[in-house]
């Protein structure tokens, strides 16, 4: 067991297409759970899919989009939470009122809950602002004593600009060796900055002073305090020195990284379980500068 440091934080894991968030994240998850955590993985990227492969289940739990009444878009009952920004109903949900078809557990501690996929939801529901609403709300409770909520969002930033990082404690950008991943962490660092400083989003689009004030005080409650950059995909130490670099001139020392490594690309393509032993090394040491770094904080 660490410190217990992650006990009850909720974790983000964003970065641009392609930069491997999924993989950090089931690296992540998996390392935590071998500490002696509670994880519960939070699949809230809308199209991406097989991150329960990875996890090592042979299938998907079914989405908590339905759970919840399907999105308004397809004449369900989340709306987004841009148009509206009121909490969503009965969010709070203990484990036990789950029925198990919406979760899978490997029996060692780690939860998986997929939130929701706008594939099969028919023409017209291609928005999956709902499923970032249900990321932002989602709380589920009875996972242990001090479990470690880990949230792997879809690419880029807009899932951030409808408000679902106010309601993490921290988030690992991942930065694979493309300028456009350096430059996503120092706008999600910038971010972060401006929330914390009390900069309030525009809501002159809100109708109705109920939801303008419903906004402000989510902004001005928001538990977000840091981002952390996790360097993934790096081919040499040469590439690792220079992105690290370009991080450092951004604000951002990167807490670790992950080297590339053929077999976890190949263990996605056949949907097997992400097993490389070097990653979890590395992954384990990213941890523990992690902890360094909030203890400093």
């Amino acid at each position: 067991m660490t410190d217990n440091l992650f006990a009850n934080k909720r974790i983000g894991i964003l970065g641009k297409g392609g930069s491997g968030k999924s993989t950090i994240t089931v690296l992540l998850g998996k390392a935590l759970r071998d500490v002696g955590y509670q994880v519960c993985v939070l699949d809230a990227d809308s199209t991406n899919a097989g991150i329960h492969e990875a996890l090592g289940f042979e299938q998907p739990p079914v989405s908590l989009i339905d759970y919840f009444g399907g999105p308004v878009f397809s004449g369900g009952k989340v709306s987004c939470p841009v148009d509206d920004p009121t909490a969503l109903p009965e969010a709070v949900v203990d484990l036990k009122r789950i029925p198990k078809k919406f979760y899978s557990f490997d029996g060692e501690g780690l939860f998986l809950f997929q939130l929701g996929k706008i594939a099969d939801k028919g023409p017209g529901a291609g928005c999956d602002g709902p499923i970032s609403k249900i990321t932002r709300d989602l709380n589920i409770q009875g996972i242990g004593e001090q479990p470690v909520t880990l949230i792997d969002v879809k690419a880029g930033l807009e899932d951030s600009a409808r408000g679902v990082i106010t309601s993490m404690d921290w988030i690992i950008t991942v930065v694979d060796p493309t300028v456009a991943s350096i430059q996503i962490a120092a706008d999600i660092k910038t971010l972060i900055s401006q929330i914390k400083a009390g900069k309030l989003p525009l809501t002159e689009y809100l109708e109705s002073p109920e939801l303008v004030e419903r906004v402000k005080q989510i902004y001005t409650e928001a538990r977000i305090t840091a981002s952390f950059a996790l360097l993934n995909k790096i081919r040499d130490k040469q590439t690792e020195d220079y992105v690290s670099k370009k991080l450092k001139e951004k604000g951002l020392t990167p807490i670790g990284v992950i080297y590339e490594d053929p077999s976890i690309s190949l263990s996605w393509l056949e949907g097997k379980p992400l097993e490389g032993i070097k990653a979890h090394e590395e992954m384990t040491a990213a941890i523990k500068t992690l902890e360094q770094k909030v203890k400093e904080a």
